[in-house]
């Protein structure tokens, strides 16, 4: 059926961005930061509003919501829609100012407040297929934002339209709104029998018609070097630094390949992300990824093999290697449930969209949450060069991103 949506996402979403939701890596609370509330109060109270009268902000920064279902069909599956509200700490997140370019004409768009960043159509491909469209930006000063509160916007609007449009059959959805994302805990917390989902979509995909379902293999090694400290003046021969133990592991990863610089595709990479530490104690982070089990360990394997090599030329110090799990590629879950693929291709086609399945060569909410029980898949949200001042996306592909979800809650209630 034609769907006449009367839209509501772009105003929430020029509102919902100057809210700063910035995600800190270093806190030890949940949710990292309490900021990320503010937000969640006010998205509660607009889903009450629509008539969501069960939505909620839990403890955790989480909002669980019921769409109810308006079909007879009593096997109609429980579909989740989820975005995350916080921004990555890559970048400035406080006092945004999003900027509305109208008609983009295909030019080079200069930002106000730093004229040095600018959007040039070479290093933004995706721009050349928004020509007539309207580009949403920043001010040049922080993020824009679209990483994820564009998927909020998307899903509060599709909402909305469920609650005024009784006609448009569905099954019974649920939405889930989650804090810290880009730090990977977004879903730490998340209540798995309260949501009570059997299939879920995150909204946090970029290009229009990215349909992602299969992410990296993630997982974070830390090594803790134990050097020999001395007293500099008197150190010949005893002195083993743990400085320069975790400077030449780092210097003994292989070069021209397995590092995020030089990877793309199915290339997996070794990177370091942190070096602390000094004579005595020194400590290096590093990600490891890849989209097979098999070759993340290989990966490992080549690093520990650097850090013993290199200690064997420091035979008093001691390094241990620790290795923490962080998500697992969701397509081993998603492989073995075909039509929760299947159903978000056929609403993007119902919407005019072509679909584009692909691969991350990265993480969504969706990786873990697939292996908690809740297949979840991840589908466009229009936002592009996130994590960065130059971060854009179109009022246009939005809206086709809300269509997409309405469609989709619709095939599932047309094909049960």
């Amino acid at each position: 059926m034609a769907l006449d949506i009367q839209h509501t996402f772009l105003e929430r979403f020029l509102r919902y961005v100057q809210i700063d939701t910035q995600s800190d890596s270093d806190s030890k609370t949940i949710p990292s930061t309490e900021k990320q509330k503010n937000l969640g109060k006010i998205l509660v109270e607009e889903l009450k509003e629509i008539g969501l009268s069960d939505a909620h902000l839990d403890e955790y920064g989480y909002i669980y919501a019921t769409i109810p279902a308006n079909t007879d069909k009593a096997n109609v599956p429980v579909i989740c829609f989820c975005s995350h509200m916080d921004t990555s700490p890559d970048c400035s997140g406080k006092d945004v100012k999003p900027i509305i370019h109208r008609n983009y004409d295909g030019s080079d768009i200069v930002l106000p407040d730093d004229p040095t960043v600018v959007l040039r159509p070479k290093d933004h491909p995706n721009l050349k297929e928004q020509i007539g469209n309207d580009i949403i930006t920043a001010s040049g000063a922080t993020l824009l934002g679209a990483d994820n509160k564009a998927g909020l916007a998307e899903i509060m609007d599709a909402a909305n339209y469920f609650m005024t449009n009784p006609k448009a059959r569905h099954g019974k959805i649920r939405i889930l709104f989650t804090p810290d994302e880009e730090i990977g805990r977004g879903v730490d917390k998340v209540d798995m029998e309260k949501l009570g989902a059997d299939y879920g979509y995150t909204v946090d995909g970029e290009k229009l018609g990215s349909l992602e379902d299969e992410t990296f293999s993630a997982d974070a090694v830390t090594i803790d070097i134990r050097g020999v400290s001395i007293h500099p003046g008197f150190a010949k021969g005893k002195l083993e630094s743990a400085l320069k133990i975790a400077s030449e592991i780092v210097a003994g990863l292989p070069k021209g390949r397995l590092s995020p610089e030089t990877t793309e595709g199915k290339e997996g990479f070794i990177h370091p992300i942190s070096i602390s530490g000094g004579a005595e104690l020194a400590k290096i982070e590093f990600i490891i990824r890849d989209f097979t089990d098999e070759m993340l360990e290989s990966h490992e394997n080549i690093l520990r093999d650097i850090m013993n090599e290199v200690l064997t030329h420091y035979p008093n110090s001691r390094a241990e290697f620790k290795v923490t799990e962080q998500y697992r590629n969701m397509k081993k879950v998603l492989d073995q449930y075909p039509q929760v693929v299947d159903n978000a291709m056929e609403a993007m086609r119902r919407a005019g969209v072509a679909p584009l399945p692909s691969s991350i060569r990265g993480g969504t909410d969706g990786s873990r949450l697939s292996f908690m029980g809740l297949p979840c898949p991840n589908i466009f949200a229009g936002e592009h060069a996130f994590h960065s001042r130059e971060e854009w996306v179109s009022v246009q592909d939005m809206e086709k991103a809300v269509e997409t979800i309405v469609q989709l809650a619709m095939v599932w209630e047309e094909r049960a």
